[in-house]
């Protein structure tokens, strides 16, 4: 395999966020393409097979146009761009990046960071009610918070509801102290630092007192018709059979519904269905709702938290497959 070299120029006042402190993205990209990189004066030369050379060039010019356009980039996009490289959608980093959902209170501008979560986005644009399903760290929440506060703000509904079953993750609280809200703020917790980072304290209450942001426990749904309104349902892998039907039930005209869900983490009690599971089953073929099943390449967390995913998976997918040899043993 013939080696080659190739030059990149790299602005001096992109050098650092593109390299990474003490160059720890250039290695990375070294480590990940099997190529050499000698960084100097405000260029790089890339050593090795033209394939991989090929590689590390398309990364490196999308890593500048991501730093051109004003992003600080992380080791998140670093990966995501390697793994883009080996396929032939490597330029899809700089279409999902144009896609700005809202900016949070201090004027950072939210994006889908994935092609999943870019699918993710678009279906809750076009689509009545769509499942967000996938695990933790891939924007389920957070991303679909923030275009119920965009379509709040846009006046595309008249209030934002947000709701999530009251249920321990597998430890027992007790009683709690205080009034009612106290007895249920742990459980919605998750949900109130959302609206706080991209909303801000004082919006948020205000909207709150007005009845126009409704943060309550999927008990609450009960015999309620919501119209006009922007509805989440957030760990919906809690739910029974019988609340999920009954919250999707709940929608009126001119509302939009997105249920999240991680089915890796349900804490129900054992031999209890999940009624995430069961709805994805009985509603996947209806128009107008949409499925978007996010993996573990869509976590933006920690790039370990996606080490971890990953682990979970392969050790769950061994345990299944023991499961069923041992039931094939014990049949015979």
């Amino acid at each position: 395999m013939s080696i080659i070299e190739n030059i990149i120029d790299i602005p001096m006042e992109h050098e650092r966020n593109v390299c990474g402190e003490f160059d720890v993205y250039l290695k990375k990209i070294e480590r990940t393409l099997k190529v050499s990189m000698i960084a100097r004066d405000g260029s790089i030369k890339i050593i090795g097979p033209k394939a991989y050379v090929d590689k590390a060039k398309s990364v490196f010019n999308n890593l500048i146009e991501l730093s051109k356009r004003g992003n600080q980039i992380t080791e998140q996009n670093v990966d995501y761009a390697l793994s883009l490289s080996f396929t032939l959608e490597d330029d899809k980093i700089l279409e999902i990046d144009q896609d700005v959902i809202a900016r949070t209170v201090l004027g950072k501008p939210i994006k889908p960071k994935t092609l999943g979560q870019k699918q993710y986005v678009d279906l809750i644009r076009n689509k009545m009610i769509v499942f967000g399903v996938g695990p933790a760290g891939t924007g389920k929440t957070y991303l679909a918070m923030a275009m119920a506060i965009q379509a709040f703000k846009d006046g595309a509904v008249n209030r934002i509801i947000l709701t999530r079953p009251a249920i321990e993750a597998g430890e027992k609280l007790g009683f709690l102290p205080g009034d009612l809200q106290s007895k249920i703020d742990p459980y919605l917790r998750p949900l109130y630092d959302a609206l706080y980072q991209i909303m801000g304290a004082d919006s948020f209450l205000h909207n709150q007192e007005k009845g126009l942001i409704e943060v309550a426990p999927l008990a609450y749904m009960r015999g309620r018709t919501l119209d006009n309104a922007f509805i989440i349902l957030d760990e919906a892998q809690n739910t029974t059979p019988a609340q999920m039907k009954m919250f999707l039930t709940r929608i009126g005209f001119g509302s939009k519904v997105i249920v999240t869900g991680d089915q890796s983490q349900k804490d129900l009690p054992q031999g209890q269905t999940s009624g995430l599971d069961i709805a994805l089953k009985i509603l996947k073929n209806i128009d107008d709702i949409g499925v978007c099943m996010l993996t573990n390449k869509d976590v933006v967390r920690h790039p370990l938290v996606q080490k971890i995913v990953e682990a979970y998976d392969i050790y769950e997918k061994k345990n299944m497959s023991k499961d069923k040899e041992d039931k094939k043993r014990f049949r015979r």
